[in-house]
């Protein structure tokens, strides 16, 4: 019963996640912006402490990453259209999420 409640807890989190308002935001911060081009509309984020889920709404497949207010690397990753990949959240030290950036093949990780 218990790992019923969790599982259903943390699917219920996740889904809350994916529909909080202003999960289309793209702003991508001004130094990462020299290096990368901002993740077209139909990619989107939502972000929160613990995670950042990315959802690719578009037709075609785009290497994503997400830039962070501190400057935090994250490796890429790719997104299918209609799936959603899991990043990590913007903690509990003040740092934010500036946006999504597409990757090149050069800066891929």
């Amino acid at each position: 019963m218990k790992r019923y409640i969790r599982s259903t807890l943390v699917v219920g989190a996740a889904v809350l996640a994916l529909a909080a308002p202003g999960t289309a935001a793209h702003a991508v911060s001004p130094a990462s912006a020299a290096d990368s081009t901002v993740a077209p509309a139909c990619v989107a984020f939502s972000a929160s402490w613990r995670y950042t889920f990315v959802t690719n709404d578009c037709s075609t497949t785009h290497t994503v990453r997400v830039v962070y207010g501190d400057g935090t690397q994250v490796p890429c990753r790719e997104v299918a259209p209609g799936a959603t990949a899991t990043f990590p959240g913007y903690g509990t030290t003040g740092n934010t999420v500036g946006g999504l950036a597409l990757c090149t093949e050069a800066g891929a990780a």
